[in-house]
């Protein structure tokens, strides 16, 4: 036996193979032989198809314990949960239909009656039918149900859970999208980039990043837009501060920040930015922090990055409708009074 193993210690890779197979049924496994040694060679040819011992292709499961505190779900309903498809939204920041019909509405007992529903094209979001259960909708998106006349836009409340608004027919026929990138394209042609995922060629000259556009879902154009500016309206969409709604108050700009770094052109010729005076032109990318200040309407002031804020009006009132609470956040005490006097005003 020890000749064995000597010669097949200096053998080729397929040789290597074998021995693995060897060892199996010398060791005594509790598996056939043969069995084993067949393991071994699948496993072997497993990893040299994998790149460096990785799972093959995107994955296509979702923890439920590991799912988003947004979709408010209970950990003992089962050990997975719907992973939110391909689309406009991010995984973390999206709430799949299947959530939202069945968790939310409650127009489905089991995900296989989502199917069911969606299957008979009775699902509209952004007024597009889809029909797959775990499409992610996600903030802003307008989600219709002509067969009950039912509209709802997502949004978050001020603990940042999704919330589904119900809003009428009227408000439905549009959707606020922030802008987060404007450039040029092929051929020098303009556009902009929304935090949707829409790409929206020939805008408005004076539309920059981080302003709102109101997008007509019917015409599939853009029809107004409000410019990021002190004084307009706002409702955070990240951070601690997720889903309060107030006016921005102003706006700090720190060099070097932790924002992603900005083309040096971008806010050269900008007369609010400071700059150091060692900047110079050779500085490409020059990073360029910034956080804004919002009050809301009790006159309580907080402050975020730049990133989580979201422009939903021009000052004098926000453009689409808000959830109940009208995005304030309450203390502790302030809740625990509210439910007393709902309490008292239910039982009086």
């Amino acid at each position: 036996m020890v000749s064995v193993w000597t010669s097949l210690a200096s053998g080729t890779e397929q040789t290597w193979r074998l021995k693995r197979g060897l060892r199996a049924m010398l060791g005594g496994e509790h598996v056939g032989a043969g069995v084993a040694a067949r393991a071994g060679l699948a496993q072997d040819q497993d990893d040299e198809r994998s790149t460096g011992n990785r799972v093959r292709g995107p994955r296509k499961h979702l923890k439920r314990l590991a799912a988003p505190s947004s979709w408010m779900l209970d950990k003992l309903s089962g050990t997975y949960a719907p992973r939110p498809a391909p689309g406009p939204h991010k995984l973390r920041e999206s709430l799949p239909l299947v959530i939202l019909l069945r968790n939310r509405l409650k127009y489905a007992l089991t995900g296989r009656e989502v199917t069911a529903i969606t299957a008979q094209r009775l699902i509209k979001v952004d007024n597009k039918v889809r029909t797959e259960p775990t499409y992610p909708t996600g903030f802003m998106d307008v989600v219709s149900i002509e067969k009950s006349g039912e509209h709802f836009r997502i949004l978050y409340d001020v603990k940042g859970r999704f919330i589904v608004h119900r809003i009428t027919a009227e408000e439905a026929q549009f959707k606020l999208l922030k802008v987060k990138k404007v450039q040029l394209g092929a051929r020098g042609v303009p556009h902009v980039v929304t935090h949707d995922g829409r790409t929206l060629r020939y805008p408005d000259p004076l539309v920059r990043v981080n302003d709102s556009i109101k997008y007509d879902l019917d015409a599939q154009k853009m029809v107004d837009f409000i410019k990021f500016d002190t004084g307009v309206n706002v409702m955070v969409t990240g951070g601690r501060n997720q889903g309060r709604v107030g006016v921005v108050s102003g706006r700090e700009r720190h060099p070097g920040g932790f924002d992603s770094p900005t083309r040096f052109s971008s806010f050269a010729t900008s007369s609010t930015t400071v700059l150091p005076t060692s900047a110079t032109l050779s500085l490409p990318n020059f990073g360029l922090a910034q956080i804004v200040h919002v009050t809301d309407v009790l006159n309580r002031s907080f402050s975020t990055r730049l990133s989580n804020v979201f422009v939903i009006g021009d000052g004098s009132k926000p453009a689409v409708s808000l959830p109940k609470g009208g995005g304030v956040q309450l203390t502790i005490a302030e809740e625990r009074d509210q439910r007393r006097r709902q309490k008292e005003a239910a039982s009086a």
